[in-house]
């Protein structure tokens, strides 16, 4: 379940900074933001080596989202958020629909594991050496193209004829050296460590995986009851529209082109840390940048005994009447529940 929060969340995440909100929203409407509409890789490589914070850990693999129910939203933040801001997200292919949905100027997308910022460079390069969906998926999960398969074709259709194609080791080969090549010699980001190994790692469980591989597969605690990449790409908001990225061409086109442009930039971070959230906030502030909207899911759960920096964190960002906080519902025995200052219904909330 997910749930939107509008002023309200931010009368409490920008509590005591009333001043500075209201001179950053006056500096917004004097004059146009400042953020390129494309970055050259020296540039985007310097922004992810230079906010990026130290490698952390988390006790799950996230290869794709768990989350059945994230297109819910969608027709509340298209109402509420203003395209062309900064969008801040978590995590992986979730945020490319929420991208593709809120059309940001800018997106950072951050996670505390290295890996997930190495899962999205892999993207990037399959983004940029796909010239449609079809092929996207084709090179995504390692299996031959199907005749049939259009610029028109649905989610539904591509995915349910892809269910049907076994995969195929050489392409798996042909596309893990596109990727290392495109990262390393095309981009020339440099890669530290075991991030090398990481990308086939990585890769190599959507070869294994395929369309129907989820949030549990290869974890070391999988979960028979998350949605599989198949199920959130079919995936409607409640009310029979589908919002996945992957659903049309046009959709799928917008996260190629700010692909193509370095204008997602993946970053390792955490919540509560003392560097990535505040360099992402001065960068937009420097440009007269407002956020849009910050798609936390449910990382609040596991920041208990460094909330106070958190919220410092939410407090350097520049945030306006439009500004959203996107989350889960707080469960019984979540961090958030056991909040005080949090009210138990938020005033025009919108619930999923």
């Amino acid at each position: 379940m997910i749930r939107s929060f509008g002023a309200s969340v931010r009368r409490f995440c920008f509590a005591g900074i009333a001043a500075s909100a209201a001179f950053l929203l006056v500096l917004s409407l004097k004059a146009a933001d400042t953020i390129p509409s494309q970055y050259s890789d020296h540039d985007f490589w310097k922004m992810v080596t230079d906010f990026s914070e130290p490698n952390g850990v988390f006790p799950y693999e996230n290869f794709v989202s768990n989350e059945i129910s994230y297109q819910d939203v969608l027709p509340e933040l298209k109402r509420v958020a203003k395209p062309g801001g900064v969008y801040m997200g978590v995590a992986a292919e979730q945020n490319f629909t929420y991208i593709a949905a809120l059309q940001p100027k800018i997106a950072f997308i951050l996670d505390i594991r290295r890996q997930n910022m190495i899962e999205l460079l892999m993207y990037k390069a399959l983004f940029e050496m796909s010239a449609d969906r079809a092929e996207f998926i084709s090179r995504l999960f390692s299996r031959k193209r199907p005749a049939g398969l259009t610029t028109a074709s649905t989610a539904a259709e591509v995915f349910d004829a892809y269910n049907a194609v076994k995969p195929d080791p050489q392409l798996y080969a042909d596309t893990l050296k596109a990727i290392k090549d495109s990262v390393i010699k095309k981009h020339e980001f440099t890669l530290v460590g075991d991030d090398e190994q990481k990308i086939e790692y990585i890769f190599n469980a959507f070869f294994r995986g395929g369309p129907r591989m989820d949030y549990g597969f290869s974890s070391a605690t999988p979960n028979t009851s998350v949605p599989s990449y198949y199920n959130l790409m079919i995936a409607t908001d409640g009310r029979g529209q589908n919002w996945a990225y992957l659903d049309n061409e046009e959709r799928y086109m917008f996260v190629r082109s700010m692909q193509q442009k370095n204008l997602i930039v993946p970053l390792v971070g955490d919540f509560s840390g003392p560097k990535t959230i505040k360099a992402i906030g001065q960068y937009a502030k420097d440009h007269a940048a407002t956020l849009s909207v910050f798609y936390i899911s449910n990382v609040e759960d596991y920041l208990d005994t460094t909330w106070p920096g958190y919220l410092s964190n939410l407090r350097s960002l520049p945030a306006n009447e439009s500004t959203l906080l996107l989350r889960f519902i707080p469960h019984a025995n979540t961090v958030l529940s056991r909040i005080q200052d949090i009210p138990e219904r938020w005033p025009g909330q919108y619930w999923h």
